[in-house]
């Protein structure tokens, strides 16, 4: 039998000795935080060739767990999964910590609805394609590799979404089951890749859509002025397709979806919430295929809509900043950065789109005040530039490097703060006689720093 060494299993060290293993310890833990610090700051902008599953939930824990439970089981392709919690009081918070690193996941302080929590998805989101998901679905086989099939064989195809049981619009169909345990096998059956299945629509609700990360970059986030939910979706899809990109079903994948359980928990308050959000709606957009018909009509506008995204739609001579405090002067496509204190109006805007202008030199804030002021003065023979103009046709139109430019909607006006100048006293024939120009829509609105 070998003995073992004596002082070897109890050692024991000096007080300074002791000191000193502590010490050592602590510089180590220090310097592998810094280190693991280092290499995140430096890898936060790293992208990763798969998709970033997004799911805003909200007091329903029971589905999300089924959901996220259909993701592991039903998903090969490299994917992320995030949970944006709208401050759940069902232990949703709780189950996501249970989760040990399967998802990212963020607890919102508040409810920010369907949108905010999204909008707070995208932000967190790493993958080169994006997928918005309900949290009342189960994924099926072969469902994610089928809809990015679609997604890629046409770079003009914008957004994806599949066909499901319960859903408004031409993606629901008709399923043979009526035991949830009875579905995979036909979802199974369903989810063949065919692309003759693939069908151009008009509308896809946003219980399951998927796009490219180039896509958000260049439209942004979905409008949190549709609060709680219903009608942001709608507002995303027209928004995608005045930038030239189509909508496609995608009917060979097939996804469970229970049907809007944590909208209908709103009880009492979902017609009130509908309708608010159905009159925000029409208060911005009126009649948004007309918009998309004038926009298509022309082939000059994609080189400027390839360039700068949904900012095309912008009007110049504004104020805008994004999440700092840095105000920026928009003149012929480039922001100038504004030196010093701007009393004037600001526009906020997303981070991501404010990149979508070039940026040009720096701006001394009593010269953009000059700027600006000159734009609410209206004299004959002045340059048609920054002025508002009146058309017989009920609209307001923005006058812009010799252009004329139709404002949507009164909202659009307000939102650019350009119903507060002064009408051009323009003629109908020198208005007639003025090349068109992209329309002027409003920005979406934020209740959160993005």
């Amino acid at each position: 039998m070998r003995r073992k060494p004596r002082g070897i299993s109890r050692l024991k060290l000096a007080p300074s000795q002791e000191g000193r293993r502590s010490a050592n310890y602590q510089a180590g833990l220090q310097a592998g935080y810094n280190q693991g610090l280092q290499a995140g700051q430096s890898s936060y902008h790293s992208l990763f060739e798969g998709t970033s599953i997004i799911i805003p939930s909200y007091n329903q824990v029971n589905y999300l767990r089924g959901c996220i439970d259909s993701i592991i089981d039903n998903t090969e392709q490299p994917h992320e999964i995030i949970v944006v919690d709208n401050a759940s009081t069902d232990g949703t918070a709780e189950y996501l910590e249970q989760l040990d690193g399967q998802v990212r996941f963020r607890v919102l302080d508040q409810n920010y609805g369907f949108a905010g929590a999204v909008n707070m998805g995208l932000m967190m989101a790493k993958g080169t394609t994006m997928l918005i998901l309900n949290n009342d679905t189960l994924v099926t086989d072969n469902w994610l590799g089928n809809l990015l099939i679609c997604l890629h064989s046409d770079p003009t195809i914008g957004m994806v979404g599949p066909v499901t049981n319960y859903i408004s619009g031409d993606q629901q169909i008709k399923v043979p089951y009526e035991k949830i345990d009875d579905m995979p096998e036909f979802a199974r059956l369903n989810n063949i890749s065919d692309p003759k299945r693939w069908e151009r629509t008009d509308r896809l609700p946003g219980f399951c859509l998927l796009f490219r990360r180039e896509l958000w970059e260049r439209i942004g986030f979905l409008d949190e002025g549709f609060e709680f939910g219903n009608y942001e979706d709608d507002d995303y899809n027209i928004r995608t397709r005045l930038l030239g990109y189509s909508l496609v079903i995608a009917r060979d994948s097939f996804i469970h979806h229970f049907g809007s359980v944590s909208i209908k928990a709103l009880g009492d308050q979902l017609e009130q919430v509908t309708t608010r959000n159905m009159v925000y709606y029409m208060t911005k957009w009126n009649n948004p295929y007309a918009w998309i018909h004038q926009v298509r009509a022309s082939e000059s506008h994609i080189p400027v809509l390839a360039t700068r995204g949904e900012t095309a739609f912008y009007p110049e001579g504004v104020v805008v900043k994004g999440i700092g405090a840095q105000a920026f002067w928009i003149e012929n496509g480039v922001k100038h950065p504004i030196e010093g204190e701007w009393s004037g109006p600001v526009v906020r805007l997303p981070q991501v789109l404010i990149r979508s202008w070039m940026t040009g030199t720096a701006l001394a804030a009593v010269e953009a005040e000059s700027k600006w002021q000159s734009l609410h003065r209206v004299h004959r023979g002045a340059p048609l530039h920054g002025q508002i103009t009146s058309g017989l046709d009920g609209f307001l139109y923005y006058l812009e490097n010799g252009t004329k430019r139709k404002i949507i909607t009164e909202a659009a006006a307000a939102a650019w703060c350009l119903n507060e100048r002064t009408q051009y006293p323009l003629t109908v024939e020198q208005l007639q006689e003025l090349p068109e120009g992209l329309p002027l829509i409003p920005p979406v609105k934020l209740r959160q720093v993005l």
